[in-house]
């Protein structure tokens, strides 16, 4: 399955963004979809998941403030985060896996998108 983020930009703290990931390939749907985000000289971290049934999980950092869905019609996942925060830039990547296992785990995940870069002003 090849993978595509979109949706990054500059805003201030306190604002929203809505990421996207465009799945082709194989049937979406089968997959458990994620995000991760890498900031300069830290090692990638887990952002989110959801599973193919609908389950999802967030990392500490973003709980309470973002929300993972997906469109299995559109093969689409999105992810909503507010009240951004500086700590939040990052570049923010998709990834999907088949059997939806240690979901927090980057090595977990067999497709990766190329990154969306998400940039948060104080």
């Amino acid at each position: 399955v090849q993978l595509q983020a979109s949706g990054g930009g500059l805003v201030q703290a306190g604002a929203s963004l809505r990421l996207s990931c465009a799945a082709s390939g194989r049937a979406f749907r089968n997959y458990s979809a994620a995000w991760f985000r890498q900031a300069p000289g830290k090692e990638r971290e887990f952002v989110a998941s959801i599973s193919w049934t609908g389950g999802t999980y967030y990392g500490d950092s973003v709980k309470g403030r973002s929300t993972i869905s997906r469109d299995n019609a559109k093969n689409m996942a999105h992810l909503q985060m507010n009240s951004l925060k500086p700590e939040d830039t990052a570049v923010y990547y998709c990834a999907a896996q088949m059997i939806g296992r240690e979901y927090w785990r980057p090595s977990a995940y067999t497709y990766w998108g190329q990154g969306t870069l998400v940039t948060v002003s104080s």
